[in-house]
Protein backbone atom coordinates (compact mmCIF):
# COMPACT_ATOMS: atom_id res chain seq x y z
CA UNK A 1 0.00 0.00 0.00
CA UNK A 2 2.87 2.08 0.80
CA UNK A 3 5.37 1.48 -1.29
CA UNK A 4 8.46 3.07 -1.55
CA UNK A 5 6.80 6.02 1.14
CA UNK A 6 9.08 7.96 3.02
CA UNK A 7 7.91 8.26 6.32
CA UNK A 8 9.63 10.00 9.30
CA UNK A 9 8.29 9.79 13.15
CA UNK A 10 8.51 12.03 15.81
CA UNK A 11 8.01 10.10 19.25
CA UNK A 12 7.55 12.25 22.30
CA UNK A 13 7.76 10.94 25.74
CA UNK A 14 4.04 9.38 26.89
CA UNK A 15 3.58 6.14 27.49
CA UNK A 16 1.72 5.45 23.99
CA UNK A 17 5.32 5.27 22.98
CA UNK A 18 5.23 1.09 23.23
CA UNK A 19 2.60 1.87 20.10
CA UNK A 20 5.07 3.01 18.16
CA UNK A 21 6.68 -0.27 17.69
CA UNK A 22 3.73 -1.87 15.98
CA UNK A 23 3.41 1.26 13.69
CA UNK A 24 6.77 0.63 12.71
CA UNK A 25 6.08 -2.68 11.56
CA UNK A 26 3.01 -2.22 9.65
CA UNK A 27 4.57 0.43 7.90
CA UNK A 28 7.68 -1.42 7.01
CA UNK A 29 5.01 -4.07 6.03
CA UNK A 30 3.55 -2.01 3.62
CA UNK A 31 6.63 -1.20 2.23
CA UNK A 32 7.31 2.06 3.42
CA UNK A 33 11.05 3.35 4.30
CA UNK A 34 10.84 4.86 7.72
CA UNK A 35 13.10 7.27 10.06
CA UNK A 36 12.68 8.09 13.34
CA UNK A 37 13.21 11.09 15.55
CA UNK A 38 12.68 11.03 19.23
CA UNK A 39 12.43 13.25 21.95
CA UNK A 40 14.96 12.76 25.06
CA UNK A 41 12.04 11.90 26.83
CA UNK A 42 10.64 9.58 24.51
CA UNK A 43 13.94 7.58 25.08
CA UNK A 44 12.18 6.66 28.87
CA UNK A 45 9.41 4.60 27.31
CA UNK A 46 11.09 3.27 24.43
CA UNK A 47 14.58 2.36 23.70
CA UNK A 48 16.33 4.12 20.59
CA UNK A 49 17.12 0.61 19.93
CA UNK A 50 13.98 -1.07 19.67
CA UNK A 51 13.08 1.43 17.18
CA UNK A 52 16.25 1.51 15.16
CA UNK A 53 16.06 -2.42 14.54
CA UNK A 54 12.54 -2.00 13.31
CA UNK A 55 12.78 0.82 11.13
CA UNK A 56 16.27 -0.65 9.91
CA UNK A 57 17.45 3.46 10.15
CA UNK A 58 19.61 5.54 12.37
CA UNK A 59 17.07 6.79 15.12
CA UNK A 60 18.19 10.26 16.11
CA UNK A 61 16.86 12.76 19.20
CA UNK A 62 19.53 15.38 18.99
CA UNK A 63 20.99 18.14 17.10
CA UNK A 64 24.59 16.73 17.02
CA UNK A 65 26.42 13.53 18.14
CA UNK A 66 29.03 14.70 21.05
CA UNK A 67 31.31 12.07 20.56
CA UNK A 68 31.78 12.19 16.91
CA UNK A 69 30.38 15.65 16.27
CA UNK A 70 28.41 14.13 13.36
CA UNK A 71 25.25 16.91 12.68
CA UNK A 72 21.30 15.64 12.18
CA UNK A 73 20.50 17.80 9.58
CA UNK A 74 16.71 18.64 10.11
CA UNK A 75 16.11 20.57 7.41
CA UNK A 76 17.50 17.25 5.35
CA UNK A 77 14.81 15.03 7.21
CA UNK A 78 11.82 17.40 6.91
CA UNK A 79 12.73 17.33 3.12
CA UNK A 80 13.20 13.85 2.56
CA UNK A 81 9.75 13.18 4.63
CA UNK A 82 6.49 12.25 1.93
CA UNK A 83 4.67 12.53 5.06
CA UNK A 84 6.15 13.67 8.84
CA UNK A 85 3.67 11.65 11.90
CA UNK A 86 4.08 12.91 15.34
CA UNK A 87 3.48 10.23 17.63
CA UNK A 88 1.77 9.99 20.48
CA UNK A 89 2.23 13.87 20.91
CA UNK A 90 2.17 15.24 23.92
CA UNK A 91 0.57 18.64 25.40
CA UNK A 92 4.12 19.93 25.67
CA UNK A 93 5.22 19.16 22.22
CA UNK A 94 2.07 20.21 20.80
CA UNK A 95 2.29 23.61 22.53
CA UNK A 96 5.87 24.32 20.94
CA UNK A 97 4.41 23.55 17.53
CA UNK A 98 2.01 26.05 18.12
CA UNK A 99 3.67 28.53 18.75
CA UNK A 100 6.90 28.12 17.13
CA UNK A 101 9.62 27.36 19.33
CA UNK A 102 11.97 25.08 18.88
CA UNK A 103 14.59 23.60 21.72
CA UNK A 104 15.07 19.87 20.02
CA UNK A 105 15.10 18.32 16.91
CA UNK A 106 11.50 16.60 16.61
CA UNK A 107 10.47 20.63 16.77
CA UNK A 108 13.20 21.74 14.41
CA UNK A 109 12.62 19.45 11.82
CA UNK A 110 8.65 20.22 12.22
CA UNK A 111 9.36 23.74 11.35
CA UNK A 112 11.25 23.12 8.57
CA UNK A 113 9.28 19.86 6.86
CA UNK A 114 7.39 20.60 3.61
CA UNK A 115 5.26 17.37 3.75
CA UNK A 116 1.97 16.94 5.33
CA UNK A 117 2.04 16.35 8.96
CA UNK A 118 -0.24 13.98 11.25
CA UNK A 119 -0.33 14.78 14.63
CA UNK A 120 -1.43 11.98 16.98
CA UNK A 121 -2.29 13.87 20.42
CA UNK A 122 -2.12 11.02 23.73
CA UNK A 123 -2.56 12.80 27.00
CA UNK A 124 -5.03 12.21 30.06
CA UNK A 125 -8.57 13.31 29.60
CA UNK A 126 -8.34 16.34 31.74
CA UNK A 127 -5.36 17.63 29.98
CA UNK A 128 -6.96 16.65 26.70
CA UNK A 129 -9.73 18.97 26.94
CA UNK A 130 -7.99 21.86 28.63
CA UNK A 131 -8.88 24.81 26.85
CA UNK A 132 -5.41 25.94 26.62
CA UNK A 133 -4.27 22.36 24.62
CA UNK A 134 -7.71 22.57 22.62
CA UNK A 135 -6.68 26.07 21.31
CA UNK A 136 -3.21 24.85 20.49
CA UNK A 137 -4.84 22.16 18.50
CA UNK A 138 -6.87 24.39 16.74
CA UNK A 139 -3.88 26.96 15.80
CA UNK A 140 -1.78 23.63 14.48
CA UNK A 141 -5.05 22.54 12.51
CA UNK A 142 -5.08 25.92 10.61
CA UNK A 143 -1.41 25.64 10.02
CA UNK A 144 -2.86 22.98 7.76
CA UNK A 145 -1.90 19.72 9.81
CA UNK A 146 -3.68 16.63 10.25
CA UNK A 147 -4.82 15.81 13.88
CA UNK A 148 -6.13 12.20 14.60
CA UNK A 149 -7.99 12.91 17.30
CA UNK A 150 -7.36 10.66 20.15
CA UNK A 151 -9.64 7.52 21.17
CA UNK A 152 -11.48 6.94 24.48
CA UNK A 153 -10.30 4.41 26.39
CA UNK A 154 -8.80 3.08 29.74
CA UNK A 155 -5.63 5.76 30.73
CA UNK A 156 -2.78 5.68 32.15
CA UNK A 157 -4.02 7.62 35.34
CA UNK A 158 -6.88 4.60 35.67
CA UNK A 159 -9.84 6.78 34.35
CA UNK A 160 -11.40 6.75 31.46
CA UNK A 161 -11.95 8.56 28.71
CA UNK A 162 -10.57 10.45 25.68
CA UNK A 163 -7.43 11.15 25.36
CA UNK A 164 -5.30 7.23 24.00
CA UNK A 165 -3.74 7.66 21.05
CA UNK A 166 -5.09 6.63 18.13
CA UNK A 167 -4.25 2.68 17.42
CA UNK A 168 -1.55 1.74 15.15
CA UNK A 169 -4.09 0.57 12.54
CA UNK A 170 -5.91 4.09 12.51
CA UNK A 171 -3.07 5.52 11.99
CA UNK A 172 -2.12 3.40 8.97
CA UNK A 173 -5.30 3.83 7.42
CA UNK A 174 -5.04 7.15 7.55
CA UNK A 175 -1.67 7.22 5.78
CA UNK A 176 -2.96 5.23 3.18
CA UNK A 177 -6.13 7.50 2.84
CA UNK A 178 -3.95 10.29 2.59
CA UNK A 179 -1.54 8.88 -0.18
CA UNK A 180 -4.66 7.08 -2.01
CA UNK A 181 -7.59 10.13 -1.98
CA UNK A 182 -5.55 12.14 -4.40
CA UNK A 183 -6.03 10.52 -7.23
CA UNK A 184 -8.91 7.97 -6.61
CA UNK A 185 -12.16 8.65 -8.39
CA UNK A 186 -14.03 7.31 -4.57
CA UNK A 187 -13.10 10.45 -3.05
CA UNK A 188 -15.93 11.44 -1.30
CA UNK A 189 -18.34 9.37 -2.64
CA UNK A 190 -21.44 7.90 -0.54
CA UNK A 191 -21.45 4.18 -0.23
CA UNK A 192 -23.83 1.80 1.43
CA UNK A 193 -22.32 -1.67 1.22
CA UNK A 194 -24.06 -4.86 3.17
CA UNK A 195 -22.01 -7.84 4.53
CA UNK A 196 -22.42 -11.00 6.13
CA UNK A 197 -25.37 -13.10 7.12
CA UNK A 198 -28.95 -12.46 7.87
CA UNK A 199 -30.87 -14.46 10.60
CA UNK A 200 -34.02 -15.54 10.60
CA UNK A 201 -36.00 -16.70 14.08
CA UNK A 202 -37.52 -20.23 14.25
CA UNK A 203 -38.17 -19.67 17.60
CA UNK A 204 -35.79 -17.76 20.63
CA UNK A 205 -33.61 -20.12 20.23
CA UNK A 206 -32.89 -20.93 16.69
CA UNK A 207 -32.56 -19.71 13.44
CA UNK A 208 -32.30 -20.05 9.84
CA UNK A 209 -28.80 -18.85 8.20
CA UNK A 210 -25.90 -19.61 6.29
CA UNK A 211 -22.00 -19.38 6.84
CA UNK A 212 -21.70 -16.43 5.72
CA UNK A 213 -18.48 -14.74 8.09
CA UNK A 214 -18.84 -11.24 6.94
CA UNK A 215 -15.12 -10.92 5.89
CA UNK A 216 -15.18 -10.32 1.94
CA UNK A 217 -17.58 -7.33 2.88
CA UNK A 218 -15.68 -5.93 5.88
CA UNK A 219 -12.16 -6.04 3.31
CA UNK A 220 -14.22 -4.15 0.72
CA UNK A 221 -15.50 -1.63 3.64
CA UNK A 222 -12.25 -0.79 4.45
CA UNK A 223 -10.68 -0.30 1.32
CA UNK A 224 -13.49 1.78 0.26
CA UNK A 225 -12.57 4.09 3.38
CA UNK A 226 -8.67 4.04 2.56
CA UNK A 227 -10.26 5.84 -0.83
CA UNK A 228 -11.59 8.08 0.70
CA UNK A 229 -15.17 6.99 -0.12
CA UNK A 230 -17.79 7.90 2.78
CA UNK A 231 -18.90 4.06 3.63
CA UNK A 232 -22.70 3.07 5.44
CA UNK A 233 -21.59 -0.35 6.49
CA UNK A 234 -24.93 -2.34 6.73
CA UNK A 235 -24.04 -5.73 8.34
CA UNK A 236 -26.01 -8.80 9.81
CA UNK A 237 -24.87 -11.76 12.19
CA UNK A 238 -21.17 -10.85 12.02
CA UNK A 239 -18.58 -10.88 15.10
CA UNK A 240 -17.52 -7.64 17.19
CA UNK A 241 -14.11 -8.26 16.94
CA UNK A 242 -14.29 -7.92 13.07
CA UNK A 243 -16.08 -4.98 13.25
CA UNK A 244 -13.58 -3.45 14.97
CA UNK A 245 -10.79 -3.65 12.30
CA UNK A 246 -13.08 -0.88 10.63
CA UNK A 247 -11.76 2.49 10.91
CA UNK A 248 -13.76 5.36 9.35
CA UNK A 249 -16.92 4.08 8.84
CA UNK A 250 -20.47 4.16 10.10
CA UNK A 251 -21.99 0.56 11.19
CA UNK A 252 -25.11 -0.36 11.07
CA UNK A 253 -25.86 -3.44 12.50
CA UNK A 254 -29.11 -5.59 11.44
CA UNK A 255 -30.19 -9.20 12.25
CA UNK A 256 -33.32 -9.92 9.64
CA UNK A 257 -33.25 -9.75 6.19
CA UNK A 258 -36.25 -7.22 6.56
CA UNK A 259 -34.34 -5.34 9.08
CA UNK A 260 -30.78 -5.17 6.66
CA UNK A 261 -33.52 -3.37 3.63
CA UNK A 262 -35.07 -1.07 6.03
CA UNK A 263 -31.35 -0.09 7.48
CA UNK A 264 -30.25 0.83 4.09
CA UNK A 265 -33.45 2.58 3.10
CA UNK A 266 -32.73 5.95 4.37
CA UNK A 267 -29.37 6.06 2.78
CA UNK A 268 -30.11 4.30 -0.91
CA UNK A 269 -31.74 7.54 -2.20
CA UNK A 270 -28.15 9.80 -1.84
CA UNK A 271 -25.79 6.87 -2.19
CA UNK A 272 -23.43 7.02 -5.24
CA UNK A 273 -22.99 3.32 -5.24
CA UNK A 274 -24.55 0.63 -3.60
CA UNK A 275 -22.72 -2.91 -3.41
CA UNK A 276 -24.63 -5.99 -1.92
CA UNK A 277 -22.31 -8.35 -0.76
CA UNK A 278 -24.48 -9.88 2.44
CA UNK A 279 -25.82 -13.61 2.13
CA UNK A 280 -29.12 -12.35 2.57
CA UNK A 281 -31.51 -15.31 3.95
CA UNK A 282 -33.94 -15.93 0.62
CA UNK A 283 -36.88 -17.13 3.09
CA UNK A 284 -38.28 -16.58 6.66
CA UNK A 285 -41.33 -18.73 9.08
CA UNK A 286 -44.11 -17.40 8.42
CA UNK A 287 -44.51 -17.57 12.16
CA UNK A 288 -42.11 -17.25 15.11
CA UNK A 289 -42.66 -19.49 18.14
CA UNK A 290 -42.70 -17.33 21.61
CA UNK A 291 -40.96 -20.41 23.54
CA UNK A 292 -38.26 -22.68 22.29
CA UNK A 293 -40.11 -25.66 20.63
CA UNK A 294 -39.79 -28.75 22.52
CA UNK A 295 -38.51 -31.87 20.40
CA UNK A 296 -42.03 -34.33 19.83
CA UNK A 297 -42.64 -35.92 16.70
CA UNK A 298 -39.70 -37.17 14.30
CA UNK A 299 -40.55 -34.54 11.76
CA UNK A 300 -40.80 -31.12 12.14
CA UNK A 301 -42.58 -28.94 9.60
CA UNK A 302 -41.66 -25.31 9.05
CA UNK A 303 -43.39 -23.24 6.47
CA UNK A 304 -41.59 -20.32 5.29
CA UNK A 305 -42.37 -17.33 2.98
CA UNK A 306 -40.17 -15.80 1.10
CA UNK A 307 -37.93 -12.79 1.90
CA UNK A 308 -37.45 -8.94 0.44
CA UNK A 309 -34.97 -9.54 -2.39
CA UNK A 310 -32.81 -6.62 -0.87
CA UNK A 311 -30.98 -6.02 -4.26
CA UNK A 312 -33.45 -6.49 -6.78
CA UNK A 313 -35.87 -3.98 -4.37
CA UNK A 314 -32.51 -1.54 -5.02
CA UNK A 315 -32.48 -1.92 -8.82
CA UNK A 316 -35.86 -1.19 -8.82
CA UNK A 317 -35.43 2.25 -7.21
CA UNK A 318 -32.07 3.04 -8.45
CA UNK A 319 -31.18 6.38 -10.57
CA UNK A 320 -29.16 6.52 -13.98
CA UNK A 321 -26.01 8.20 -11.92
CA UNK A 322 -26.11 5.37 -9.01
CA UNK A 323 -23.49 2.47 -9.17
CA UNK A 324 -24.90 -1.19 -8.17
CA UNK A 325 -22.68 -4.18 -7.64
CA UNK A 326 -24.03 -7.85 -6.92
CA UNK A 327 -22.44 -10.80 -5.64
CA UNK A 328 -23.37 -14.41 -6.75
CA UNK A 329 -21.65 -17.45 -4.80
CA UNK A 330 -23.11 -20.39 -7.13
CA UNK A 331 -22.65 -24.55 -6.65
CA UNK A 332 -23.48 -24.67 -10.61
CA UNK A 333 -23.80 -23.30 -14.26
CA UNK A 334 -22.38 -20.52 -12.05
CA UNK A 335 -21.79 -18.29 -15.41
CA UNK A 336 -25.11 -18.22 -16.47
CA UNK A 337 -26.63 -17.37 -13.42
CA UNK A 338 -24.35 -14.52 -12.83
CA UNK A 339 -25.36 -13.22 -16.13
CA UNK A 340 -28.85 -13.76 -15.02
CA UNK A 341 -28.42 -11.84 -12.14
CA UNK A 342 -26.83 -8.81 -13.72
CA UNK A 343 -29.67 -8.43 -15.72
CA UNK A 344 -32.35 -9.32 -13.24
CA UNK A 345 -30.87 -6.98 -10.77
CA UNK A 346 -30.09 -3.87 -12.48
CA UNK A 347 -26.67 -4.52 -11.61
CA UNK A 348 -23.85 -2.68 -13.36
CA UNK A 349 -21.20 -4.75 -12.07
CA UNK A 350 -21.27 -8.49 -10.01
CA UNK A 351 -18.70 -10.39 -8.35
CA UNK A 352 -18.80 -13.97 -9.01
CA UNK A 353 -17.12 -17.14 -6.66
CA UNK A 354 -18.27 -20.58 -7.01
CA UNK A 355 -18.46 -23.41 -4.10
CA UNK A 356 -16.61 -25.69 -6.57
CA UNK A 357 -13.50 -23.54 -6.15
CA UNK A 358 -10.66 -24.70 -3.56
CA UNK A 359 -10.39 -21.57 -0.50
CA UNK A 360 -13.02 -19.37 -2.16
CA UNK A 361 -16.22 -20.04 0.13
CA UNK A 362 -17.35 -19.34 3.24
CA UNK A 363 -15.15 -18.88 6.67
CA UNK A 364 -11.75 -18.69 4.35
CA UNK A 365 -9.56 -15.72 4.14
CA UNK A 366 -8.88 -16.45 0.43
CA UNK A 367 -11.17 -15.68 -2.77
CA UNK A 368 -10.99 -16.76 -6.23
CA UNK A 369 -13.41 -14.55 -8.09
CA UNK A 370 -14.62 -13.17 -11.63
CA UNK A 371 -15.87 -10.13 -12.42
CA UNK A 372 -18.76 -9.37 -15.11
CA UNK A 373 -20.02 -5.67 -16.21
CA UNK A 374 -22.35 -5.01 -18.63
CA UNK A 375 -21.33 -5.61 -22.46
CA UNK A 376 -17.91 -6.75 -20.98
CA UNK A 377 -17.09 -10.70 -20.77
CA UNK A 378 -15.61 -12.00 -17.18
CA UNK A 379 -12.75 -11.14 -15.73
CA UNK A 380 -10.90 -13.69 -14.02
CA UNK A 381 -8.76 -13.90 -11.06
CA UNK A 382 -6.76 -16.26 -9.29
CA UNK A 383 -7.19 -16.80 -5.20
CA UNK A 384 -5.75 -14.08 -3.01
CA UNK A 385 -6.50 -13.11 0.07
CA UNK A 386 -9.43 -11.62 0.76
CA UNK A 387 -8.01 -8.39 1.56
CA UNK A 388 -5.88 -8.09 -2.00
CA UNK A 389 -9.65 -9.82 -3.91
CA UNK A 390 -11.18 -6.39 -2.26
CA UNK A 391 -8.32 -4.29 -3.97
CA UNK A 392 -9.51 -6.09 -7.41
CA UNK A 393 -13.43 -5.17 -6.89
CA UNK A 394 -12.36 -1.90 -6.06
CA UNK A 395 -9.99 -1.50 -8.67
CA UNK A 396 -13.10 -2.52 -11.11
CA UNK A 397 -15.45 -0.32 -9.76
CA UNK A 398 -13.23 2.64 -10.09
CA UNK A 399 -13.24 1.93 -13.74
CA UNK A 400 -16.68 2.60 -13.94
CA UNK A 401 -17.09 5.04 -11.79
CA UNK A 402 -17.60 9.32 -13.47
Amino acid sequence: MLKNKKILIGVCGSIAAYKIAILIRLFIKSGADVKIIMTEAAQDFITPLTLATLSKNEVVSAFYDKTSGSWANHVALGMWADVFVIAPATANEIAKMANGLCDNLLTATYLSAKCTVFVCPAMDLDMYRHGSVVANMQKIKAYKNIILDAEEGELASGLHGQGRMAEPETILLAIEKYFTTSTSKLKNKKIVLTAGPTQEAIDPVRFISNHSSGKMGIALANELARRGAEVVLVVGAVSNGLLMTCHGIKIIKTTTASQMYEACLPYFENTDIAIFSAAVADYSPITVADQKIKKSDEILHLSLKKNKDIAFQFGKLKSKNQISVGFALETHQADTHAKEKLENKNFDMIVLNSMQDDGATFGFDTNKISILKKKEDFIRFPLKSKLEVAIDIVDELEKIVV
